[in-house]
């Protein structure tokens, strides 16, 4: 069964490549009884509220009738709460819409609307200065696929932005009831495609850093974020639009590309902040993807390439973890729980080295804790 084509960014999630094959099926346990994101590893209890950002600079890239980029943002953040009601992973309808986008049979409509989450609805933020990090889902994927990661980011002391790039998946629910399609799925296909993809999510990248450090943040907690500290990471599409928003915007310190085919965008003078690439096979120095070859001689400054053995392009993200408890295989030779883990802790270790300034020795030599992580280049 094929699991995506590395050619195009249309690429899907575990649960819905596996179950693209008529004869598999998710275990008849229902999903309200099963689907748990991972505990956060942290010290600190974890709060998320959703934002709704709109920048009238500029007309929406995919459907420009609309005269205005409107975005939404889950941030995570670390709280003193310690109860009260738990952040939906997504609403019902925005469930409905991801299964029947994606195809899986055999699973309930509001499925993901049932994930157990560990973050506070609307807790009170706590904390001062904390670094900032964005990150940025892989094409159709909603921001909700990387709860996971925020969580546990938050609870070591971050806020954590991920946005959902309007247009760009299934279903994003404002907060006057709209729903907003997939309009980009409409022309995905060529590279011209990846690129302009690519830039419109810098854009919104820099738009939602303005919106949360900005004099008038648009997020009352805006105060705790030291605006001198941001990284960014994501999936896929997201993790390649790591490299544009740094050449866009100097505020990035640290990237991070889980990974995503980039489009090459990096300039012959080369781009001298760091920089890892977190890959699947055949993500190593020499492969079939071209552009990661291509970007990393030009990358001048501190930078890693991380491949982990036994994954697959949907490793990095919830799919794995939810997938696996559904029973579904996910063509991965590592679990769910441990590519969870691992993203988790990769992405920890680069950000506690370039936003808290920590050395990290995880990130020089191979580790007998997680022997599935090799060291490919540097």
């Amino acid at each position: 069964m094929t699991l995506f084509s590395r050619g195009r960014l249309a690429v899907v999630a575990i649960m819905a490549a596996t179950l693209l094959s008529p004869a598999a099926s998710a275990t008849p346990a229902r999903a309200a009884d099963t689907l748990h994101l991972p505990r956060p590893t942290g010290p600190h209890a974890v709060g998320a509220t959703d934002l709704y950002l709109k920048d009238t600079s500029r007309p929406d890239p995919w459907v420009p009738e609309v005269d205005a980029r409107e975005l939404m943002v889950t941030v995570w953040y670390p709280t003193s709460a310690r109860h009260g009601a738990r952040n939906q992973y997504m609403t019902p309808e925005e469930s409905k819409l991801y299964i029947e986008g994606k195809r899986i049979p055999d699973l309930a409509p509001d499925a993901l609307s049932t994930v157990r989450t560990h973050a506070y609805a609307d807790a009170r933020p706590a904390g001062r200065r904390l670094p900032l990090v964005v990150l940025s889902p892989g094409h159709t994927q909603p921001r909700a696929l990387l709860t996971g990661l925020a969580e546990d980011l938050a609870s070591h002391g971050y806020v954590v932005a991920v946005i959902d790039h309007t247009y760009e998946t299934y279903a994003v629910t404002f907060p006057d009831g709209r729903v907003a399609s997939c309009a980009a799925c409409l022309v995905d296909g060529p590279p011209s495609f990846r690129a302009k993809q690519h830039q419109v999510r810098a854009a919104d990248v820099s738009f939602v850093i303005d919106s949360l450090t900005g004099p008038r943040a648009a997020w009352s907690g805006g105060r705790l974020i030291d605006a001198s500290r941001i990284g960014m990471s994501g999936h896929s599409s997201g993790g390649a639009s790591a490299i544009p928003a740094m050449l866009n915007d100097t505020r990035i310190d640290v990237g991070i590309n889980m990974d995503g085919t980039t489009s090459k965008a990096i300039p012959a003078t080369g781009l001298s902040r760091p920089f890892v690439f977190l890959g699947a096979p055949p993500h190593v120095p020499g492969g079939p993807d071209e552009s990661w070859n291509v970007d990393w001689s030009l990358m001048t400054g501190w930078k890693r390439w991380l491949v982990v053995d036994g994954a697959v392009h949907g490793s990095f993200h919830d799919a794995a973890v939810l997938a696996e408890q559904l029973g579904i295989p996910s063509g991965a030779a590592i679990t769910g729980a441990r590519s969870m883990e691992i993203t988790r802790r990769y992405n920890r270790a680069v950000f506690d080295l370039y936003l808290k300034h920590r050395p990290q020795p995880l990130l020089d030599a191979a580790s007998t804790r997680y022997p599935e992580v090799a060291l490919a280049a540097r």
